[in-house]
């Protein structure tokens, strides 16, 4: 349980650090790659990854999937932020559990009981709700947040294969990824410096840093926590992205002054229900 914890802490911090970021006018995409310099560096020299491990059996083509999907999802999370607003991009996120739940179901061949099954569908309505919450931007460019969803209920699932393979270990893994990720991101700030001409912003480097310890954390604490619970991977991808709703949301209320509405509350409350029903159906 402490792993799930210490997971959502850090994600919510790394939201917190984009978003005070685009007050300075860093560069998306250039705090993405210095983001995955922080994080590759934490990861070696706290795991020291054996390279060695990865044989010809080691699933490759997930870590380069992950690898890709990475830092163009950071991406259109930010260009969902710019066109859609924060709050809209939030929900998107964390309405991507639809999709590893449905996967631990399908793929994973996971029972459901009854408590889980409650927690679930009341844990969708509380999304729902969330996702009523309003956005000074009304430009309809669903696009954006639609793409996050999908990528990064894909993400989820792929991180759940990663964390069964135990031939390999899974800091390696992690390692493997990042370096995967830094070289997609480097490409995309090429990309944009030398073709669309935009200039290097010096204030992404320690909104980079930043983003990095706390993203390392994340992923790192996720990667346990399924380990913790590998027999019920809907429990930390609900957890996970409850929490997530929850924290976030109050920071952003007493934070950044954002409102709540009265039907945000309602998806407060039913979304801890949610994760009470979940954790009760540990115990069965």
């Amino acid at each position: 349980m402490l792993f799930l914890i210490l997971s959502i802490l850090c994600s919510v911090v790394v939201g917190v650090i984009f978003k005070v970021s685009r007050k300075y006018n860093a560069n998306p995409s250039q705090i993405i790659s210095f983001n995955y310099i922080a994080a590759i560096t934490l990861c070696y020299f706290t795991f020291t990854p054996d390279l060695n491990a990865l044989d010809d059996k080691a699933p490759l083509e997930i870590y380069t999937s992950i690898g890709i999907l990475l830092p163009i999802l950071f991406l259109f999370l930010a260009l969902s932020i710019k066109y859609m607003g924060i709050a809209k991009t939030d929900a998107a996120q964390r309405l991507s559990l639809f999709i590893p739940i449905l996967a631990a179901w399908l793929l994973f061949n996971e029972g459901f009981n009854t408590y889980k099954v409650i927690g679930v569908l009341v844990g969708f309505a509380a999304l729902l709700f969330i996702l009523k919450k309003p956005s000074d931007n009304t430009e309809n460019k669903w696009i954006y947040p639609s793409t996050v969803l999908l990528g990064f209920g894909v993400i989820d699932i792929l991180f759940k294969k990663i964390a069964l393979y135990t031939v390999v270990p899974y800091t390696t893994s992690l390692f493997f990824v990042f370096l995967i990720a830094f070289a997609v991101s480097i490409l995309i700030v090429i990309y944009k410096l030398f073709v669309a001409k935009e200039n290097f912003v010096l204030k992404s480097i320690p909104f980079g840093i930043l983003v990095g310890i706390f993203n390392f954390g994340n992923i790192l604490f996720y990667l346990k926590a399924h380990k913790a619970f590998a027999e019920n991977p809907s429990t930390v991808f609900a957890g996970m992205n409850m929490g997530v709703i929850i924290l976030g949301t109050l920071i952003g209320a007493f934070f950044f002054k954002e409102k709540l509405s009265k039907i945000n509350i309602l998806g407060l409350v039913l979304a801890l229900v949610a994760v009470v029903f979940i954790f009760l159906s540990q115990l069965q």
